[in-house]
């Protein structure tokens, strides 16, 4: 069992550098922070988490930056996006921020993703909520074809361009990993598209059952990484018996002095596991 640490990098947190070190050295293998450009004054659309909308949701760090930063003072820890929010984002220059990545960090990004639930947050991209899920199932082939051709082209309903050149690759080959996030409405964007899925946490007896499905509808075991799992080790050890790949721990947007103690709990509480 693999353990990493998922969070919303901000202003008023710890900063990435020292997040990301301090992570590594605590023996987990990965950092995953979440993505929102900007947020709306006006919403209709409720917060799935109920209630307010969290103070951090309108800070976050932009994630490639955020990362990248992360990257130059560690060695091994895996880098990913959880979730970059493709339906608001440019595929060519996203394309780019990938590739940028996974060669400034030795190839250690992944490539989480999602199609977002602020509709008024990505109507102001220009996107349509309705018809998000196929844009973003276009943006990632054509993202795909950028990464993985010399001459790159791609058309299709939302996404047209003639051959262009685009550089650098990324190390990792064909391309990063794709880590599809999202409930069973992203089961067919995971066997079409994704090299991982990556699940929000859940009682484990019901995420077993999810697991399967997702698996027959891809025809093949796809890896799953569970996100935002409690610090129970009871719990941790009913994942364990699911077969996931790596459990993703939340950790509250914190200043330095009360992010680092919360870090060496996760790390105490991991070592039972492996």
């Amino acid at each position: 069992m693999k353990f990493g640490v998922s969070t919303f990098l901000t202003d008023q947190g710890i900063a990435p550098t020292t997040l990301g070190r301090a992570v590594e050295e605590r023996g987990l293998d990965s950092l995953f922070i979440a993505e929102h450009t900007h947020i709306p004054v006006s919403r209709r659309t409720p917060y799935p988490g109920g209630g307010e909308l969290p103070d951090i949701y309108y800070r976050t760090l932009d994630p490639f930056v955020a990362l990248s930063a992360a990257a130059a003072v560690t060695e091994r820890l895996l880098l990913g996006t959880g979730i970059a929010l493709v339906a608001q984002r440019d595929p060519l220059t996203t394309a780019k921020e990938v590739a940028s990545l996974d060669l400034v960090s030795g190839g250690r990004a992944i490539f989480g993703v999602g199609v977002g639930w602020n509709r008024e947050e990505m109507e102001n991209h220009g996107t349509d909520p309705r018809t998000r899920g196929r844009l973003v199932d276009e943006r990632l082939q054509a993202m795909r074809e950028l990464w993985t051709a010399e001459k790159a082209e791609f058309h299709g309903e939302f996404v047209d361009f003639d051959a262009v050149y685009s550089w650098p690759k990324p190390v990792q080959r064909p391309h990063p990993p794709i880590y599809v996030g999202g409930g069973e409405g992203a089961f067919p964007r995971v066997a079409a598209l994704g090299d991982a899925w990556l699940a929000i946490s859940g009682p484990p007896e019901e995420l077993g059952p999810q697991i399967d499905r997702m698996r027959s509808i891809a025809g093949r075991n796809v890896p799953v990484t569970v996100y935002a799992v409690p610090n129970n080790p009871e719990i941790i050890e009913q994942y364990t018996q699911l077969g996931v790949e790596r459990l993703l721990f939340y950790v509250p947007t914190k200043p330095e002095a009360e992010t680092l103690p919360y870090l060496d709990q996760l790390a105490d509480l991991t070592r039972r596991f492996q």
